[in-house]
């Protein structure tokens, strides 16, 4: 398969192989969409999230879709595996690595881990060192958001957004650059932010002080931590539609403004998961070890022609806001529901 483009794609099959890489918030949305393309191009993919029934469907999705599985298997086992935290050691970490087949290219592995939680972020990071072997890079894509008039927000609302962004982005890449600095070894982190970081956005301000957070975070560690091989970037997608995040973020047809919309957007049209695996797969290669420190906008030129954020949400009207709160709500007490499958 070495040299050959994968379906579809203007890359190799192989491009990945011999990586290992963890995607956080990787059960919906983009992370589940990026990871596929992961393993198509060689990768050994771990998802993280806080829904095991949702992390299962999305490791066996992408495990399915690589190419030559070894002796044909399909989504099960050999294909996508959970890997539980803080598993019992038993006789060392050898004695519990998983078979050949779980751990060959393309293979996808889970876990739940709620990345708010420290503690549980280290010990998942360490069961992926101990069981499979050191990451060599990491996704952060976990988040949180929904519009709303701030002055409505309450305290607890703020935390629930900026601990996974800010806190879970912070947690899981300290994990892993720790590990990566005290065995010597490079490796890659990048994260999904928004062209909010550049301009703040009205109406989601927990999401754009926490993404600003990490856009800092990661120019600030390219510089602390570029001597050990370490590199930190971050990807800003302009509208690329998903389930659940579209509910919080467009729940009713009057909410329908910025940075949800393609008519703002001097490309004509919303990205595809498609665009943004290419790029990310790009950043996760060798293809450029030089490039550190940078967040990079695709967005069809929609920050360039006028930033892409909620500020036409200010002609709502309360029975507006009261109808966003409630279809919001809707949709996040069926997520909740989902979460204790």
């Amino acid at each position: 398969m070495r040299g050959v483009a994968a379906p579809g794609s203007p890359f190799a099959a192989d491009l990945l192989e011999g990586k290992r890489i963890l995607i956080t918030g990787g059960g919906t949305g983009l992370g589940r969409g990026v990871a596929r393309h992961l393993a198509v191009h060689g990768a050994q993919v771990h998802l993280w999230g806080r829904r095991r029934a949702v992390l299962a469907e999305a490791a066996a999705e992408a495990a399915a879709a690589r190419p030559g599985r070894v002796d044909g298997a399909g989504p099960g086992p050999a294909a996508a595996r959970w890997c539980p935290v803080g598993a019992p050691r038993g006789a060392g970490a050898a004695a519990r690595r998983p078979p050949p087949a779980a751990a060959r290219p393309g293979s996808v592995h889970f876990q739940s881990v709620d990345v708010r939680d420290f503690d549980q972020v280290d010990a998942a990071i360490e069961e992926i060192w101990s069981s499979y072997g050191p990451l060599t890079g990491v996704v952060n894509n976990a988040a949180a958001n929904f519009i709303a008039q701030t002055e409505t927000l309450s305290p607890r609302a703020f935390d629930a957004i900026t601990r996974t962004v800010m806190n879970g982005t912070f947690h899981t890449t300290l994990a892993a650059g720790r590990r990566w600095i005290a065995e010597g070894l490079p490796g890659s982190v990048l994260s999904t932010l928004t062209t909010w970081v550049w301009t703040g956005s009205a109406y989601v301000v927990p999401s754009a002080m926490a993404k600003a957070a990490v856009h800092a975070m990661t120019m600030s560690l390219a510089v602390e931590w570029a001597g050990y091989g370490i590199r930190l970037n971050a990807l800003a997608p302009g509208p690329i539609p998903t389930d659940y995040a579209w509910e919080m973020l467009n729940p009713t047809g009057r909410s329908s403004v910025g940075a949800t919309q393609a008519e703002g957007v001097p490309a004509g049209r919303v990205g595809t998961i498609e665009e943004l695996a290419n790029l990310t797969m790009f950043l996760l290669s060798n293809a450029c070890d030089y490039l550190t420190g940078q967040t990079i906008a695709m967005d069809g030129g929609q920050m360039l022609a006028g930033p892409g954020t909620f500020a036409g949400l200010a002609s709502l009207s309360e029975d507006d806001w009261r109808e966003a709160r409630e279809r919001s709500q809707s949709a996040s007490a069926a997520s909740k529901a989902r979460r204790t499958v």
